[in-house]
C-alpha cells in the first residue's frame, strides 16, 4: 500500500533535515535577489543583509559596471540599492538598501570551520529566488583568483551545489550563521564550489564602509631582464 505522508503530519524532522531547515529559516529572509543594469546589459546575483539598516554583502563581479542596482527580498519587497564600496581583489562589495528594520543575518567564523562540517548555500540560482542547497565543507585554505587577477586566500571549498545567480549569496553553518559568501564554481566538475571566508569578508566590509575601498600597501620595486656579461655569468655559475 502506498505511504500517505498525511497520516503522520506531526512527525519530527530527522537531525540533518532539522539543521538545514533551521539554517534556512534563520538566514533565508536576509538573502536578497540583486539586479544590476549597466552598459553591458542586465545581470543578476544574490546578496545577504547583515545590518537592519540595509547594509548587504555581495560579490564585486555581480555589481561591476552597474549604473543601477536594486534588490528584492523573499517577502516580495524591492528596494533601490546604493554601492557603498567595491573590492575586486577579494570579489566583495557592500551595498545599502533604502530601508530600515530589515531581516539580517548573523556572522559566524570561517576559521572555526572543520572539513566535513554541514554547510548550506542560500541564493537565487538561475533566477529561482530563495533556493537552498546543502553539502559539506570539502576543504579549507584554498586560493582563488579574483576578477582583478589577485589571489584570494582562505577560500572555502564546498560541495553544496551552486549555479549562476548564487554569486554573493550566503554560505551558512547548521546554526544559520554566515560563514562564507558564495563566489564561484567549476562548471566542468561536480561539487567543486567556492566561498570567500566570512573572516575575510568582515575585514573587507569594515574597510569598505569606512573608506569605500580597501587601501593596500605597495612595495615600490621593479624588475627588468637584462643580458648578463658572459664572464660574470661564468663567475656566478661557478659560485
Amino acid at each position: 500500500m502506498a505511504f500517505d505522508i498525511s497520516e503522520r503530519p506531526d512527525e519530527a524532522l530527522d537531525p540533518y533535515s532539522a539543521r538545514v531547515t533551521h539554517a534556512y529559516e534563520t538566514t533565508g529572509p536576509a538573502v536578497v535577489h540583486i539586479q544590476a543594469s549597466g552598459e553591458r546589459g542586465r545581470g543578476t546575483g544574490s546578496g545577504v543583509i547583515f545590518a537592519p539598516d540595509g547594509y548587504l554583502l555581495t560579490n564585486s563581479h555581480v555589481v561591476a559596471g552597474a549604473k543601477r542596482l536594486s534588490a528584492s527580498l523573499t517577502d516580495g519587497r524591492a528596494f533601490d540599492a546604493q554601492l557603498i564600496g567595491d573590492d575586486p581583489a577579494t570579489d566583495l562589495a557592500v551595498l545599502r538598501l533604502n530601508a530600515t528594520g530589515l531581516p539580517h543575518a548573523a556572522f559566524g567564523s570561517s576559521s572555526a570551520l572543520k572539513v566535513g562540517q554541514l554547510v548550506v548555500a542560500i541564493g537565487n540560482p538561475l533566477g529561482f529566488q530563495a533556493t537552498v542547497t546543502a553539502g559539506i565543507v570539502s576543504a579549507l585554505g584554498r586560493t582563488l583568483r579574483s576578477p582583478s587577477g589577485r589571489l584570494i586566500e582562505s577560500v572555502i571549498q564546498t560541495d553544496a551545489p551552486l549555479n549562476p545567480g548564487n554569486s554573493g549569496g550566503a554560505l551558512v553553518d547548521g546554526w544559520g550563521r554566515v560563514v562564507g559568501i558564495n563566489t564561484a564554481m567549476i562548471g566542468q566538475a561536480q561539487g567543486l564550489c567556492f566561498a570567500i571566508g566570512v573572516d575575510t569578508a568582515i575585514d573587507v566590509t569594515a574597510r569598505l564602509m569606512k573608506d569605500g575601498r580597501v587601501r593596500r600597501a605597495r612595495l615600490g620595486l621593479a624588475g627588468q631582464t637584462t643580458p648578463l656579461d658572459s664572464r660574470l655569468a661564468r663567475i656566478a655559475h661557478s659560485n
